[in-house]
């Protein structure tokens, strides 16, 4: 334990010196005259960053606080300092990334470049139950669909087959993936949840909140073409956050969906891709959503893994067209050992209208169930928990729910790109809300005749479509987000969260260059630390490319403060010749606490060499026989014999 207290106390110390100096490097302490090892980073491999001792020795638990108000509290604490100096945490996420301050004033007038979002101005909405799950098709319609099924045989994959256009939701498969964040709320709840049960059912929670919203009748929505991207995000009033969407068409054959959804503010982020595969059965066909998702709470390091339902329809050749989902659905969290397993149940033949959308499953930690769930995965869910027996309801999307859900916000027209989706099939579905058919075919085929012309031009030149926002690991085949920024957020420096050009960015106080360091080993060949910071805009590099800081592009968020300013320079000089000499007396007293963890751990070794030669004497002692035990056994064959000889 003193070993411990003085290695902590060393932290701080070195922790405070790294401050003060603000430029110079120095990671690096020389232990035993051997190696040169970075102590901070000793101590984080350790699991000794979670605890931080101030000037009065009193031990802290970063982790205690579960809300940010509390650490709000305890930062305006911390900034006693008589130099007016704030102190930095370092937090440990799954990238091993660090911080380290530059101290550059921030400007709170400077205007922050971001894309402009407006709020959603239309959304169908389809009711609850089988009613809005259901479409008669008229007599011309019939038509389409029997020159459809003249093309196609039982088992084969649809992904190639053009669809009529009546069948389309007037949007693009991108943002229908987007409806399971209107709620996105219960993420952030989540996140700063302290017991792991409750982050499952608050997970799950959030999970069967993104199917109620359809649409009304049965609609499928555009097959997106290869490049197309969507992005999107919504207003967290009571955190004052933002989520943000952006998701990429990577592939046309086969067809994935790349999508990335971040929020650092409240603690979490989500990325996934999805392969879409359809089947025909005849009388019905199976949209196959084939792919995962994981959720990840930066703050706890803890990913859940997750898959989606199939969606059948049925009734193409005769009896009314109808949509349901099915199939099993795991969610699993493998740091905690809890999971959630979910079953989309399709109607029986000869079941009743409340056979439709039911949903049945259990939570579970490890093999024990904890609690089952059952209901209507667009109406209301029961929760029975089995160590109460008290059951209650789970969700239920009444009309007050809906009402308070999180608002969408979307990118004006005028600021979209290209082939962002709601311009690069507006005419499209400007024909189909015109109900003109006609119009719609012939601006679909339009749009598909281009990407198949694009796809034979790059096959001439050999070449391979290289997609803009995502990319895909060589080695498991997995799509990820370019600049995904998995770190925990620090409320002392990052100030906003903010999509540019498809590019989600923080904007910070001070500017921080990261170091990736997983090993013990001193990050003095990293180089000197930039005197001058030019920019207040994190953007998280490539997983691919080098970890050294680059120097920022030109459209920075704040102006380059004037380092040159000579009527400071005397106070400048006094303030520097100040912090020398505070950090030769920390210095000093860094390197005797340091002296006193090497006599220590010497003592350590000592007694455990004692104590070992001491375990391996009595080891050896124990496997001989003592006096006494001669003498009994000695007695015992005498009176054996005895007993013999009387009996004989």
């Amino acid at each position: 334990m003193d070993a411990l207290e003085l290695a902590l106390k060393c932290s701080s110390l070195l922790k405070r010196t790294m401050i003060r100096e603000g430029k110079e490097d120095m990671s690096t302490v020389s232990v035993g005259g051997e190696h040169s090892i970075n102590f901070y980073s000793l101590l984080r491999a350790h699991n000794m960053h979670g605890f931080q001792f101030n000037d009065t020795d009193h031990l802290k638990d970063p982790d205690l606080y579960s809300d940010k108000s509390d650490r709000e509290g305890e930062q305006d604490h911390e900034e006693s300092d008589p130099e007016g100096l704030e102190k930095s945490e370092e937090s440990d996420s799954d990238t091993s990334e660090r911080q380290d301050d530059s101290y550059i004033d921030l400007d709170p007038n400077e205007h922050l470049r971001e894309t402009p979002y407006m709020e959603q101005s239309h959304e169908e909405l389809g009711e609850a139950g089988e009613a809005a799950q259901t479409e008669t098709v008229s007599e011309e319609n019939k038509s389409l669909i029997w020159t459809l099924l003249k093309q196609v045989r039982p088992g084969m994959d649809l992904s190639k087959v053009v669809l009529p256009t009546f069948i389309l939701e007037p949007r693009s498969f991108l943002d229908k993936l987007s409806d399971y964040y209107y709620h996105a709320d219960f993420l952030s709840e989540a996140a700063v949840e302290e017991n792991a049960y409750n982050r499952m059912k608050k997970v799950v929670k959030w999970y069967i909140s993104g199917f109620y919203k359809k649409p009304k009748g049965l609609k499928k929505p555009y097959n997106p073409i290869i490049g197309e991207t969507y992005r999107c995000m919504w207003l967290h009033q009571k955190t004052n956050s933002k989520t943000f969407y952006i998701a990429e068409q990577v592939s046309h054959h086969p067809p994935v969906s790349a999508f990335y959804v971040s929020n650092r503010k409240d603690g979490f982020c989500l990325s996934g891709s999805i392969l879409a595969k359809s089947k025909f059965y005849g009388n019905s066909l199976s949209a196959i959503l084939d792919g995962e998702a994981r959720l990840t709470f930066l703050n706890r390091g803890e990913d859940y893994i997750m898959n989606m339902p199939y969606a059948h329809c049925k009734g193409i050749l005769y009896g009314t067209m109808t949509l349901e989902l099915g199939g099993q659905i795991t969610i699993a969290c493998e740091k905690t050992g809890y999971s959630a397993q979910l079953e989309f149940k399709l109607k029986p033949f000869l079941g009743s209208s409340d056979c439709v959308n039911q949903i049945c499953g259990k939570i579970k930690l490890g093999k024990e169930v904890l609690a089952t769930l059952e209901g209507h995965w667009d109406s209301e869910i029961f929760i029975n928990d089995k160590k109460t027996g008290t059951v209650d309801t789970f969700w239920d999307p009444t009309p007050e729910l809906r009402q308070n859900r999180l608002t969408r916000y979307t990118v004006p027209p005028e600021e979209q790109g290209e082939f962002e989706s709601e311009r690069l099939w507006q005419h499209v579905t400007r024909a189909i809300n015109n109900k003109d058919q006609t119009e719609a075919t012939n601006e679909k085929f339009i749009l598909e005749e281009a990407q198949r012309k694009a796809a034979r031009e790059r096959k001439a030149k050999c070449e391979e479509w290289v997609s803009a926002l995502f990319e895909q690991d060589p080695i498991t085949g997995e799509w990820h987000y370019r600049y995904a920024d998995t770190r925990p957020w620090d409320p002392l420096n990052d100030l906003i969260q903010f999509e540019k050009d498809g590019c989600i960015q923080t904007k910070v106080q001070h500017c921080t260059p990261m170091v990736r360091s997983g090993s013990l080993i001193s990050l003095s060949n990293q180089g000197p630390r930039r005197d001058n910071c030019k920019c207040q805009v994190t953007v998280p590099k490539r997983k691919h490319k080098s970890d050294k800081p680059k120097s920022p592009e030109s459209g920075c968020s704040s102006p380059e403060p004037d380092r040159h300013d000579s009527s400071g320079s005397e106070r400048h000089k006094s303030k520097h010749n100040s912090r020398l000499r505070k950090k030769g007396a920390d210095l000093t007293e860094l390197q005797s606490a340091i002296e006193s963890i090497k006599q220590t751990q010497e003592d350590i070794n000592r007694s455990i060499t004692v104590m070992r030669s001491r375990t391996v004497s009595q080891a050896e002692s124990s496997s001989f026989l003592q006096q006494r035990d001669y003498v009994v056994i000695a007695f015992l064959i005498i009176l054996q014999v005895l007993i013999n000889y009387i009996f004989k």
